[in-house]
């Protein structure tokens, strides 16, 4: 890959004026199921041109010089609050993190006053994570500074989903007419539901594979198929995308044993042989080797994996400077 210059291709903090405008206006990102196939493609457009920037000997751009943004996280997160950190940092903005178990929330504040003393500090943007599905959207409700969802619950996790559709893109040239396969834990997963709703509206074909448990069939009347056995729509797949167990927001026990789950839906070498040569194999992390894939498929030339945090750094910068460099037209 080669080394772009601060005299190369303009990016979105070096406009260029003969540009058509972006569809992008909302001062939010809740989600992706509320987003038009256009605004989804305008984001992916923009974190293309950050991806440049990333290749340069200096990496940082003026685009959010004297914006401040806050990062609230109520649940450990190592890779997504790392990464909206660095994007931050890398469009010249201010960063402070804010941890719930040190937080006036312990003494008995809640999410909204909590929310509202950060707002009066001078943020612009605030990045949420909180395990209350909707907490984000009732966030955005009560404050003026811009709200980028980064996890709610069970319910959506839009970067993620945005930086898996730019790994698919980058990788195969397109997303329309690609079948993409989701495989795992698909009830609980937050990632599943960001990746149904943009590759739908690019135009993908989507497969939920898992235990009847963890994918029932209602998820179809999302426009998904779903399938049971994963060696039977394994050869029709371009990309799959394996999804961690979610342990941790399970009840009880939803199939009988690790050992089982693995013998039929991790991704090993052998199936990867019965796959399409050119398969992509994408996970959002944190991996379970041995559980999810195998270590010869998550380092193979068939993984993504790293790809995936590379764009992720771009595409939150992208999310950033769309929400957070101009000042766009209230939802």
């Amino acid at each position: 890959m080669s080394t772009a210059t601060p005299a190369g291709p303009a990016t979105p903090a070096d406009p260029d004026p003969a540009s058509p405008p972006s569809p992008w206006t909302r001062k939010h990102l809740l989600g992706l199921e509320e987003l038009s196939r256009e605004e989804i493609t305008a984001v992916l457009d923009t974190a293309e041109s950050f991806s440049e920037v990333s290749n340069r000997s200096r990496k940082k751009v003026p685009a959010l010089q004297g914006r401040i943004v806050f990062n609230l996280f109520f649940e450990n997160s190592t890779r997504t609050r790392t990464s909206f950190s660095l994007a931050a940092k890398r469009l010249s903005a201010d960063v402070q993190d804010f941890t719930a178990s040190v937080s006036s929330i312990s003494k008995g504040e809640t999410f909204i006053d909590t929310a509202r003393n950060i707002e009066a500090m001078g943020c612009d943007v605030m990045v949420v994570r909180h395990p209350t599905p909707g907490a984000p959207h009732l966030l955005s409700q009560h404050v003026q500074s811009s709200i980028i969802n980064a996890g709610d619950g069970a319910h959506e996790h839009p970067t993620q989903g945005l930086l898996d559709l730019m790994t698919i893109r980058r990788a195969k040239g397109k997303i329309e007419g690609l079948t993409v396969a989701l495989v795992g834990d698909i009830a609980h997963s937050r990632v599943a539901r960001s990746n149904i709703w943009g590759l739908l509206k690019l135009g993908a074909r989507v497969i939920l594979c898992g235990p009847p448990t963890l994918v029932p069939r209602s998820l179809e009347r999302l426009g998904c198929e779903v399938a049971h056995r994963l060696d039977d729509v394994l050869h029709r797949c371009d990309v799959i995308n394996v999804l961690r167990i979610q342990f941790e927001r399970q009840q009880r026990a939803l199939f009988p044993s690790v050992a089982e789950y693995s013998h039929f839906y991790m991704m090993t070498q052998e199936r990867v042989r019965k796959a399409k040569d050119d398969l992509l194999i994408l996970a959002p992390g944190p991996i379970n080797r041995g559980v999810e894939l195998t270590p010869e498929v998550a380092d193979g030339k068939h993984s993504a994996i790293l790809d995936q945090v590379h764009n992720g750094l771009a595409v939150r910068m992208a999310v950033l400077y769309l929400l957070g460099g101009k000042a766009p037209e209230a939802e």
